[in-house]
């Protein structure tokens, strides 16, 4: 077995274009180190609806020159099947370990095959290489970046021609077009022939976030903002200023891109302690909100103070926010949401007599809602602008999110009046997460196998009156790898992560307030004690 296994790194050794994965896998040889070896070489990095995503590295198991220039010629290849034989596919990158290589060996390799590709100037955003597919005309998009993952991953997401990441059978289709590349000697890959785009596809992105805001509408919210060490900075900071928004004083020790996240155990705002240095910053400032987005800026985190405090808001919170504020500027169309988000985006909709749809975890199913109109999920993810960025969109998100803190500022009210006004109007929606990150998916696995096998039929004193098992699909949602429970007043869905070796339940529990916003604490309080039972017997109902 270990003189096989040595065979097939020896053989990758010898295709591997990276000097530095190359040093890697040629010390592992030469030490004899089965066990490394072992886990690199356990199969391949597989190509799912998310892409790739994975621990930097070398062998078919890591994410590294190798594996990418693979992922490209087999992207390539379905382009040229569908009938795509000389189309435009618009690359983005991040400011990762290994992003810029893994983007310009993807804009080679789509050059060799005969397609034209344009690279994006610089590490920029993912909603701008979203943004670009559509305003280039392009057939496909690919943006290199692992989002808010620990600093060893990194990732190949890719979208189709209408700025929405792929979904089934695409990813199958170009999952069996890179599987049947054979020797990487074999894929084309000229020094040059690709087109790297100017600043001005961000000044077309910028000049696009115009259109978010009412025009004229209050621009006087005080901000505090964090990049988390990512990419969102520049743009960020230029679509405020082109808003007429003050200029938002930015977290200095997480300002500038940095690959090593230094300041975070994860680069992700919901996680603890990465905003810590934010709140730091706003007892200093006393801003009246800090934003704060992801490395990629995607995502856009928002926190109030409260009290003495300064609170993060869940993802739930300002979907519902953004939602109720668009409802006041009279805006038409479709809202959206995953299933895992609250069902308070739904009752907001159905009051305002809107269209409203659920999908399937992602934004690469959101997106895809006919006429939608504001679309978001509860991982901090939020589409405000549809025609522009069929994706979610950090950037846009937190000029919205100002807007509305500007518009309540000069009524004397904050964000956190508006939601205990909606808890009056609709109930309290109080959701949470139960979340647990595993060493070995089996652990996952088991769970999963156990809460089918032997349901709970009661939770936090709450009878389970429908359970659905979501492999077998709904009749509105395709089948996923998922559980979903509603209970007398709650709900709870269960799930493996799509991006991490995780396991996430999903909580959501419904408490009316009594009387007006007098009756709100009572209710909240209510909420968590729910909650809290729900954490606790859930957790014991699926042995984790």
């Amino acid at each position: 077995m270990s003189e096989e296994l040595i065979a097939r790194a020896q053989a990758w050794l010898a295709e591997d274009p990276d000097p530095e994965t190359r040093e890697e896998l040629a010390k592992l040889i030469e030490a004899g180190d089965v066990d490394a070896l072992a886990e690199r070489f356990a199969g391949t990095l597989q190509f799912g609806t998310a892409g790739l995503r994975g621990e930097l590295g070398a062998g078919p198991m890591r994410m590294n020159r190798s594996v990418v220039i693979r992922a490209a010629a087999g992207l390539a290849a379905y382009l040229k099947a569908k009938g795509q034989t000389d189309g435009l596919v618009v690359i983005g990158y991040d400011a990762r370990h290994k992003s810029a290589d893994f983007a310009r060996d993807t804009a080679a390799v789509m050059t060799g095959a005969g397609l034209r590709a344009a690279v994006l100037p610089k590490p920029l955003p993912t909603p701008v290489l979203a943004f670009a597919i559509r305003h280039l005309g392009a057939v496909a998009g690919v943006e290199v970046t692992a989002s808010h993952n620990p600093p060893r991953d990194n990732g190949y997401k890719v979208y189709l021609g209408d700025g929405s990441q792929i979904v089934p059978p695409a990813d199958a289709e170009i999952a069996a077009e890179i599987a049947a590349v054979a020797a990487l000697a074999d894929v084309p890959r000229p020094e040059s022939g690709w087109e790297t785009l100017g600043d001005e596809v961000v000044g077309a992105y910028l000049a696009r976030t115009d259109a978010v805001l009412k025009p004229g509408s209050a621009r006087g919210a005080r901000t505090v903002y964090t990049p988390m060490h990512g990419v969102g900075k520049e743009t960020l900071l230029a679509a405020f200023a082109r808003a007429g928004f003050p200029a938002p004083a930015v977290v200095a020790e997480q300002a500038e891109p940095d690959p090593d996240f230094p300041t975070v155990a994860f680069p992700n705002p919901e996680e603890p302690g990465a905003m810590d240095l934010a709140f730091a910053a706003a007892e200093h400032e006393r801003p009246d909100l800090i934003i704060a987005n992801d490395p990629d800026a995607d995502r856009c985190a928002v926190a109030v103070h409260d009290g003495e405090k300064w609170r993060m808001l869940h993802g739930d919170e300002v979907g519902s926010l953004l939602a109720a504020h668009l409802v006041r500027r009279g805006v038409s169309g479709v809202f959206a949401e995953s299933i895992v988000s609250s069902s308070l985006l739904g009752r907001i909709a159905e009051k305002a007599g809107l269209g409203y749809e659920e999908t399937l975890t992602g934004f690469k199913w959101i997106a895809r809602v006919e006429g939608l109109r504001f679309g978001y999920e509860e991982a901090l993810g939020y589409c405000v602008d549809p025609e522009g960025v069929r994706d979610k969109d950090g950037i846009t998100a937190a000029l919205v999110v100002a807007e509305l803190a500007s518009e309540l500022k000069e009524q004397g009210r904050t964000l956190l009046d508006l939601l205990d006004e909606l808890a009056v109007e609709h109930g309290l929606h109080a959701t949470d997460q139960l979340s647990v990150r595993v060493e070995d998916l089996s652990v996952i696995a088991d769970a999963m196998r156990k809460l089918r096998e032997q349901p709970p039929t009661v939770l936090a004193g709450l009878d389970v009156v429908r359970r659905e098992d979501l492999n077998q699909g709904t009749e509105t949602l395709p089948p996923t790898d998922g559980l979903r429970y509603t209970l007398d007043g709650a709900r709870v869905i269960v799930r493996p992560s799509g991006t991490e070796p995780k396991l996430k339940c999903y909580l959501e529990v419904v408490v009316p307030v009594e009387g007006a916003v007098d009756g709100v604490p009572a209710a909240r309080a209510k909420a968590e004690e729910l909650i809290a039972g729900l954490k606790r017997d859930l957790a014991v109902a699926a042995g984790i």
